[in-house]
């Protein structure tokens, strides 16, 4: 998925000479975290809407407040997944982009990455979703995909959801007429089913055995 398209260049950046009132403006007129920090084409930093606003003397630079900057950006070859990550990771909703040669080309908008990843097929594509865990050692995503084919469906998406302690939680997204022999073959591999399906013909056997015992308690 190519994500470069997305790179813009609407926000106005500052330079270090830039003064504090000018970057209030900006956060004023516009609904971002951040304002990078440009000088002769080269990411200086970053500084955030909120630490702008706490600061009184408007008319003093940017470069006197060298203590509230922030260093994080992508290369243009990033891919959207660890774009996704530096945007956790660095709680904003702008992200600086740099070319190969290192200068500043743009930057990439949160809502515009969240869209195009919602528009990805594992997203927007017809299937069921599922989530199964194993422990560390045991875990292997082949042998998923090799359960999955096996049952004659075909797997949209996978992916690592969880690491606790010792095991892994993975989430499908699996196109399949028949969901339960999936499910029923990856128990046999010693997959635990984390998610609920209807369609999964144990949980309904544990389900009646359940009720038919209760009602035999109640007798």
């Amino acid at each position: 998925m190519n994500i470069k398209e997305y790179i813009l260049n609407e926000i106005e950046v500052l330079t270090l000479n830039s003064s504090v009132k000018r970057a209030q403006k900006i956060c004023k007129r516009l609904p971002i975290t951040h304002i990078p920090i440009v000088e002769n084409q080269k990411l200086i930093a970053c500084i955030s809407e909120s630490d702008f606003q706490t600061i009184e003397d408007n008319k003093s630079s940017v470069s006197k407040y060298s203590y509230l900057f922030s260093n994080f950006f992508a290369y243009e070859n990033a891919t959207i997944l660890e774009v996704m990550k530096l945007f956790a990771n660095n709680q904003s909703n702008i992200m600086p982009v740099l070319n190969k040669e290192k200068n500043y080309i743009g930057y990439y908008e949160l809502n515009d990455i969240l869209d195009l990843f919602c528009s990805s097929p594992f997203m927007y594509n017809d299937g069921v979703v599922m989530i199964i865990e194993k422990a560390k050692k045991d875990f292997s995503m082949s042998e998923i995909c090799q359960i999955v084919e096996h049952n004659q469906s075909k797997i949209l998406g996978l992916y690592n959801s969880s690491e606790i302690s010792n095991t892994i939680q993975a989430t499908i997204k699996i196109s399949s007429e028949d969901i339960n022999e999936v499910i029923q073959t990856l128990r046999s591999y010693k997959y635990t089913i984390v998610s609920e399906h209807e369609d999964d013909i144990y949980l309904q056997d544990l389900r009646e055995r359940s009720e038919y015992l209760q009602k035999y308690l109640n007798m």
